[in-house]
C-alpha cells in the first residue's frame, strides 16, 4: 500500500514542504529510504521500527520504501522520525486512509515513542501556512513555537500512540486528544516588548556609575545602531560597558522578533514552551571561537554567532586575540547585512543585522 505524509525541511532561516511516500510491498523484508538523505535522516528507519515495537505496533515482515521528496535537495536532521512513523503506519493500516490530509508532522522519535523537541519548528510551520496546510503536529514541546504563526491549528503530542489516537479518531472527538495550542502573538509580544528596563536579569545601565564618557559612547552608538570600540586597561569597565548596551537599544518590532526567533529555532536554541524571543540578543563569544563558529557554516550550515546576535549585539572581547582570518570574514557580513554559506550540497543565506561592540587592551601587558 502507498501513502504519502507531509514534513517540512530547513534552508537557511526558511523552510520547505517535504512530501514523505511510504510503500508496503511484498518481497524480501526491508526497510529502504532515498531521497539524498544524510546519516542522521538514514537512521530513522531504526528508531522507528523500535520506537513502534515498544509501543505494541509491530510492522510485518515485508519491504518498506520511504522517499523524502523532492529528492533532489539534501535533508538533514531528526525530525523526519514522526512523519515516516505515521507514513508507515497508514501505509500498514493501522491509520484510516485519508486521516493524514493537510497536516504536516515534524518530530524526533525516542526509542519508546515518545516525541524529542524539534529545531525549526517555527520556519517550517510558517512553510506550511503559506503552503496551504490547515494544521501541524509538532513535540508538545515545540508547540507554543509553532502556534505563534496565524491561519494554522497546531498541537502537540507526547508520543507515537496519542498520534495514533487522534489520527483514528473521528472530526469530533480530535480537539480532545491532541487539543489545538492557543497563543496570543500580539499580547505575548507586547507583554514581553512592554516589559521595563531593568525588571528582568538582564544588565541595565542603571546599574552603572559613573563613567560618563563611555556611558556617552554607548548611547550614542546603539542610537544610530554604530560599532563601537573601546580600549581601555584591565577593570576599566568596558565589558560592563558593553552586557548593558542591549538595555538601552529600542525594543524589536513584531517582525523583528520573528526573525530573531527563527534563527534561533534553526539553531535549536529555543527553551521547552518558549514560544518568542522579545528581547534583543546579546553574544560574547570567546576569542578562541572558530570561524565557522562565529560566521556560520561548518559541514552542516548552521547560523553562526553573527546570525544569532541578529538585530541585537555582538561582542568580541579581547579583540586582538581573535584569529585574524575569523576578523577578516566579518567586513562582508557587517557590509550586507546577511552572511552566504555555501557548500557541496548547496548555497544558504543567514541575517546578520547586528550592532559589533569591541573591546581591547592598549598593549599585550594590558597597561
Amino acid at each position: 500500500m502507498f501513502c504519502t505524509v507531509f514534513s517540512g525541511a530547513l534552508c537557511g532561516v526558511s523552510a520547505y514542504i517535504v512530501s514523505v511516500e511510504v510503500d508496503i510491498a511484498n518481497g524480501l523484508p526491508g526497510f529502504y529510504m532515498v531521497g539524498s538523505l544524510n546519516p542522521e535522516v538514514r537512521e530513522s528507519r531504526e528508531r522507528v521500527t523500535v520506537a513502534l515495537k515498544n509501543a505494541g505496533l509491530h510492522m510485518p515482515p515485508c519491504r518498506i520504501t520511504v522517499n523524502l521528496s523532492p529528492a533532489d535537495r539534501k535533508k538533514e536532521g531528526t525530525a523526519f522520525d514522526l512523519p515516516i512513523a505515521v507514513g508507515v503506519l497508514e501505509a500498514m493500516g493501522k491509520v484510516p486512509r485519508g486521516a493524514t490530509e493537510n497536516i504536516l508532522f515534524l518530530g524526533e522519535l525516542g526509542l519508546d515513542g515518545e516525541l524529542k523537541k524539534a529545531r525549526g519548528v517555527l520556519p517550517v510551520v510558517c512553510a506550511a501556512a503559506a503552503g496551504g496546510i490547515r494544521q501541524c503536529v509538532v513535540p508538545g514541546a515545540n508547540a507554543r513555537e509553532g502556534a505563534v504563526i496565524p491561519g494554522i491549528k497546531v498541537r502537540g503530542a507526547g508520543n507515537i500512540l496519542d498520534i495514533l489516537h487522534f489520527l483514528s479518531a473521528g472530526e469530533g472527538e480530535r480537539e480532545e486528544i491532541l487539543p489545538e495550542v492557543l497563543v496570543d502573538t500580539a499580547s505575548l509580544f507586547a507583554e514581553g516588548a512592554g516589559r521595563p528596563k531593568g525588571s528582568g536579569t538582564r544588565p541595565d545601565f542603571s546599574q552603572v556609575a559613573g563613567q560618563e564618557t563611555a556611558r556617552r559612547g554607548a548611547e550614542i552608538a546603539a542610537a544610530g545602531f554604530h560599532n563601537l570600540l573601546m580600549a581601555g586597561p584591565p577593570g576599566a569597565g568596558k565589558s560592563m560597558i558593553a552586557k548593558r548596551i542591549p538595555g538601552i537599544m529600542p525594543p524589536l518590532t513584531l517582525e523583528e522578533s520573528l526573525e530573531v526567533t527563527s534563527v534561533v529555532s534553526v539553531a535549536g536554541l529555543m527553551g521547552v514552551g518558549e514560544a518568542l524571543v522579545t528581547e534583543r540578543p546579546f553574544r560574547n563569544p570567546h576569542h578562541t571561537i572558530s570561524q565557522a563558529a562565529l560566521i556560520g557554516g561548518s559541514v552542516l550550515p548552521r547560523p553562526g554567532m553573527i546570525s544569532l546576535a541578529h538585530r541585537g549585539v555582538l561582542f568580541l572581547d579581547e579583540l586582538p586575540e581573535f584569529q585574524r582570518a575569523s576578523l577578516d570574514a566579518l567586513r562582508q557580513p557587517l557590509e550586507e547585512r546577511q552572511v552566504n554559506v555555501s557548500r557541496v550540497s548547496g548555497s544558504v543565506t543567514y541575517p546578520s543585522d547586528f550592532m559589533l561592540v569591541c573591546a581591547m587592551n592598549p598593549c599585550p601587558c594590558g597597561y
